[in-house]
């Protein structure tokens, strides 16, 4: 009997979902929950992200779960695809595919439009 409530309260503790982080400011500039750098795009205005489709496959969103609250500085908007994505003042946050480790910012500065989300 003891055995078997051991085994379903891990069972339960084993089904719930792994909350991911907000992103958060480390070392001067956002990162996501792994420490990548965290992007804005010039082309896009506050509240809206115009980096879709093509432009997603180098600068994939940071994309918020459904269970992520906004708080502070850091929001969330709705893509064109229903999606949540995270903001910070109100900016789209991207990733840049060719960084590949926390702290990387190989897309700082990419084509002028590009830049590290700093305080």
């Amino acid at each position: 009997m003891k055995r078997t409530l051991i085994l379903l309260a891990l069972g339960g503790t084993l089904a719930l979902p792994a909350l991911a982080e907000p992103p958060k400011m480390m070392k001067g500039m956002a990162v996501d929950e792994h420490g990548m750098t965290l992007y804005m795009f010039d082309k896009d205005t506050e509240g809206t992200s115009v980096c879709t489709d093509a432009c997603t496959m180098n600068w994939p969103p940071a994309m918020a779960d459904s269970y992520d609250k906004a708080m502070g500085d850091w929001g969330m908007i709705t893509r064109s695809d229903g999606k949540k994505q995270w903001t910070y003042k109100g900016h789209p946050l991207y990733r840049w595919s060719k960084d590949k480790k926390p702290g990387d910012m190989m897309g700082d500065g990419f084509k002028g439009m590009w830049h590290t989300v700093k305080p």
